[in-house]
Formats: C-alpha cells, structure tokens, sequence
C-alpha cells in the first residue's frame, strides 16, 4: 500500500481515538462507553444487605429441632396373642396387614379401642389388632387333634383307628366309609360335603344328626353340612377344633360354632365373634355349620 494512503488512515484512527475535532464528539463518545467495563455502584449498602437476608436459602431452611412431632400414646397394659393376630395401621380391615404376629407373643396396649380393634404400640408407631384375641395370660399351646378326638368320643368302639391317626406325612388319615346317617343326608351336596360328612361321622360316633342340603342360605348350592349336637357343647367344640385342625385335609372354607366364625381366608385372626342373631339355632349353640370349597 502507498506510504501516502497508511498516513491518511493511521490519521483517522488517531482522530477517532482521541475525539479529535471533526469527528463526530457523540458517536465516539458512545463507542468508547460501550468499550468500557460497566460499573455497578453499591449506593444504600444496608437496604441491600436486608434483601440479602429476606432472601437467603439460610433464612428458608426448617431445622428437625422446629418440627414438633405428635406424641404417642402411653402404654396402658401388655397383653398375650391367644393366636396368629394380623396387624393393621387403622381399626378396621382394609387391604392387606402389615404382617402377622405369633401366638403367645404380647404387645403393649394402650386402652384405646375402636370397632372391636384394640390400639397398641408398635415399633414406636400406633397399630391395631383384633380384640377378641387379647389375654392377660399367655395361652397354654392346644391338644393335638389326636388327643382332644380320643377324649371327645370317650372310648367308643370304632371311633377312632384310622380317622383319629396321621399318616406318615403328617396328614390326618379321614375315614370314607358310609354313615349311619346314609346316602339321604349326602343327597344333593358336593363330593367335598360327602367327604366331610364322612369323616366327622367317623371321627364323632356318638353324632347321629346331621342337616345337608337345602333350598336356603349356605346350604342351597350344596357346599355346606350342620352336626347337630343340641345341648352337647362339649362335643360341639370338639369337633368345631378338629374340623379346624383339618380344615386343609377336608377342603373347609368356614367353621361356626357358639356365635364364632374361623375362615381359611382370615385363619390368623383365630375364632372371630358374630353378631346376635336371636335364638340357639341362628348363632349355632346347637350345631356346628360347615362349609367346603
């Protein structure tokens, strides 16, 4: 390039630099603030300290010591499982339990009931457990079903042998053979009812009544059978526990005896209370109802 032509624009740039007269003193004026760094000027200090303050993440924290929890209730008594109890978050039973307790365990109660539930605490947390099943002794564990049936038939010829034994797998051996009560009562029920009525009619000589089908309730579709033991409340709860203790053997889906119901579906909860029905018959003082699967 020229050496005349450098001079002319190195000329410019001075001029522009330095505001040099006939440039423009605005435009070069705004050229070199936007060149600038900017500066903030920290003017009231103390207001924008308290802004800092109202919004310091410090200021919006919630410490453990702040939060005030709710205090348990205190422990009333301690009680004893009379049976494998389920354990629930509310009183009343809605979904699946927590878990299931042992028999003869304890728990510490408070007193509080609700609904036939009992209140107690757990694990420092407030749970409920059915009523019914709470004792202030532990129980003493229950004859095997060998034992109770040998004394429930009181020595009768034939009452026992092969129905009140187990068989080498542990399982109960039931009698098949044909009752005194014959093929009248087996008439219109189900080949489980059948097996049933058999093996109690074994087991449980000294019964000799019997109710199968009938065009009402449970009975209509055959599945269930009533052993009428009247007055006998001994034998009735012989063979309410035995047909319990067999329950799986025998395909038994409910037992009710003396106002009281046991289901394979609730086994845990033990005997569960029913409510008044009005009379002997309608809350099964006199017989024991059976129903199968």
């Amino acid at each position: 390039m020229p050496l005349a032509a450098l001079a002319v624009l190195a000329g410019t740039a001075v001029s522009v630099a330095l505001g040099t007269p006939g440039a423009d003193r605005a435009s070069s004026a705004e050229q070199i603030g936007a060149a600038r760094p900017v500066v903030v000027r920290t003017v009231d200090a103390p207001d924008l300290g308290d802004r800092y303050r109202a919004f310091s993440r410090s200021a919006m924290r919630v410490t453990a010591s702040r939060v005030t929890l709710h205090a348990l209730p205190k422990v009333h008594d301690h009680k004893y499982l009379t049976t494998r109890l389920n354990l629930w978050p509310s009183p009343h039973e809605k979904g699946h339990p927590l878990t299931v307790l042992p028999s003869g365990g304890t728990v510490a109660v408070t007193g509080a009931h609700k609904g036939g539930f009992a209140q107690i605490v757990r694990n420092e947390k407030v749970r409920w457990v059915n009523a019914d099943y709470l004792a202030d002794h532990k129980p003493q564990p229950a004859p095997s079903s060998s034992t109770s049936s040998s004394s429930s038939s009181s020595g009768s010829s034939g009452s026992t042998g092969s129905s009140g034994s187990t068989g080498s797998s542990g399982g109960p051996l039931l009698s098949q053979a044909p009752c005194p009560s014959g093929s009248g009562m087996e008439s219109g029920i189900v080949a489980a009812a059948v097996a049933l009525h058999r093996a109690v009619c074994a087991h449980f000589p000294q019964v000799h009544e019997y109710g199968g089908y009938r065009p009402d309730g449970e009975h209509a579709d055959g599945h269930a059978i009533d052993i009428m033991v009247y007055s006998d409340s001994g034998t009735g709860q012989a063979i309410a526990d035995w047909v319990r203790a067999n329950a799986a053997a025998l395909h038994v889906d409910d037992v009710i005896w003396a106002q009281h119901i046991w289901t394979t579906q609730r086994a845990s909860e033990g005997w569960r209370l029913m409510p008044d029905r009005g009379s002997t018959t309608a809350n099964h003082y006199d017989h024991v109802h059976v129903r199968v699967f």
